[in-house]
C-alpha cells in the first residue's frame, strides 16, 4: 500500500498513528530499542523501552496502545519487516485498522515519527548525560518534557491539546525540553 502523494485527511486525535523504532542503543538494563508511536494530529508520543525490534514485541505494544487509545483509522510506517510481516497484518485486519507504507525517498509521509524522534534522541541526550548506560531510566522523563513542549502546528502543547489544562514539569526537566 503505497502512500497517497496527498495528505491523509485527519478527522479527531488518535486517528492515525505513525510508528517507528529508534536504536541500537547501548545495552541499558538488556534493553537496545525504543518503539516509538506519534498521533500526527495531537503530535501525542508514546514509547517503550525494548531489548529487541521484532513482530512480536511491535504486536504486544500496538494491542496495549489500542486499549489505552482506542483503535485508530490507520497507522503508517516504514517497509521495516518488525512492519511488514503476518503477525502486523493479522492485527491490522483483526481491529479493522490500514497500515500505510511511508514511501521510499518520500521521508514527509513518516516525517511524523522521525521529527519525534529526533526531539526524543535530543532530550535522552541531554537528560542522560554522562551516564549512557541509564537511558532506559530516561525515557520516562523525555516523554513528559516532550509532551509538554511547545507544537507550533498544534499551537499548544500536546498535553493541553489530550487533557485540555496545562502540565507543569519540574525545573530539571524545563531546560532539557
Amino acid at each position: 500500500d503505497e502512500m497517497p502523494q496527498n495528505a491523509i485527511q485527519v478527522c479527531e486525535i488518535f486517528d492515525v498513528w505513525g510508528i517507528d523504532f529508534m536504536g541500537p542503543f547501548p545495552n541499558s538494563k538488556g534493553n537496545k530499542y525504543i518503539l516509538v508511536t506519534v498521533d500526527y494530529l495531537s503530535k501525542w508520543v508514546e514509547a517503550k523501552v525494548l531489548p529487541t525490534n521484532d513482530a512480536r514485541v511491535v504486536v504486544k505494544f500496538l494491542k496495549s496502545l489500542f486499549s489505552q487509545f482506542g483503535t485508530p483509522k490507520a497507522i503508517i510506517s516504514d517497509r521495516g519487516t518488525h512492519f511488514c510481516n503476518n503477525q502486523f497484518a493479522k492485527v491490522m485486519c483483526k481491529y479493522g485498522v490500514t497500515h500505510r507504507l511511508s514511501t521510499a525517498y518520500h521521508p514527509q509521509t513518516s516525517g511524523q515519527v522521525e521529527v519525534t524522534n529526533r526531539g526524543l534522541k535530543r532530550i535522552l541526550e541531554r537528560t542522560v548525560g554522562e551516564n549512557r548506560a541509564l537511558w532506559t531510566d530516561k525515557l520516562d522523563d523525555a516523554l513528559w518534557a516532550f509532551r509538554s513542549s511547545f507544537k507550533n502546528p498544534i499551537g499548544c502543547t500536546p498535553y493541553r491539546l489530550v487533557y485540555g489544562k496545562s502540565c507543569h514539569l519540574p525545573l530539571e526537566l524545563e531546560h532539557k525540553a
